[in-house]
């Protein structure tokens, strides 16, 4: 059997030929313009979930750095507490003019629960992290730092409510730094494992940390500014209501 194809006589004129040529390169402007649409719209979204990302890791990093600071803070404190408890026990005499010295070397948390709780509260922030070992030390450094909150900084501060620690050279001196100090060290060793840990699985150098500080610092320092004219301004009115009663009062006299 022969099949003969027939070409129409519109195309064989060439007028169809260029319907056709036109149709196509239509149809493949129109194909690229939503590859390109639809292509543009990924990489946007893509480029703004690794912003978010970003911002998060770098977030719950700052604050694991800031901890870590505080702890060694403490660390230091205990360390000092413990070289006046040791002039006091080789001289008894300095009792009275090193005792006072003691209070203010009391550990302070001195970190708020602020990212922990944004970051262990969402799980759309989990998911957007995507990395199931770095939010698995991250929910373990929060809870050491827990832990680190009670057993030192609260233990020491109920410790210290007892007079006796505070009136007697005997209390001064069986005050136990030296186990604060070792759980403290303890704790501070196990927080810097993590941070460095998470610092290598999110790809976060010791410079990205320090220009976040940087970055944070300015906006505190911003938010300071901020609440310092508004404490200005709130001394101001109450002066000037001050001054609006004193004459109200002469009036009436």
């Amino acid at each position: 059997m022969n099949i003969k194809l027939h070409t129409p006589k519109s195309l064989k004129a060439g007028s169809g030929m260029g319907s056709i040529k036109q149709f196509m390169l239509s149809l493949l402007a129109t194909t690229v313009s939503i590859a390109l649409t639809f292509g543009t719209a990924a990489i946007i979204d893509n480029n703004k979930k690794q912003s978010e990302k970003r911002e998060i890791v770098m977030m719950v990093m700052y604050d694991m750095y800031n901890t870590i600071q505080s702890v060694q803070r403490a660390d230091s404190m205990l360390h000092q507490s413990m070289l006046i408890q040791k002039q006091i026990a080789e001289d008894t005499t300095l009792f009275d003019s090193l005792r006072y010295r003691l209070p203010p070397l009391i550990p302070d948390a001195g970190f708020t629960e602020t990212t922990e709780h944004i970051f262990s509260s969402s799980i759309e922030t989990i998911n957007t992290v995507g990395n199931v070992i770095f939010t698995e030390n991250v929910a373990k450094f929060y809870q050491i730092r827990n832990y680190y909150k009670t057993t030192v900084c609260d233990s020491i501060i109920n410790d210290f409510a007892n007079k006796r620690y505070m009136s007697s050279l005997e209390g001064i001196l069986d005050f136990s730094y030296f186990d604060y100090a070792i759980i403290c060290n303890e704790f501070m060793h196990d927080m810097q494992r993590r941070f460095t840990l998470c610092q290598q699985m999110m790809k976060v150098s010791d410079e990205d940390i320090e220009a976040y500080c940087r970055e944070r610092q300015q906006m505190e320092a911003g938010k300071n500014d901020a609440d310092d004219a508004n404490t200005k301004k709130r001394e101001e009115l109450i002066q000037l209501q001050k001054e609006i009663d004193k004459a109200k009062k002469n009036i009436s006299k």
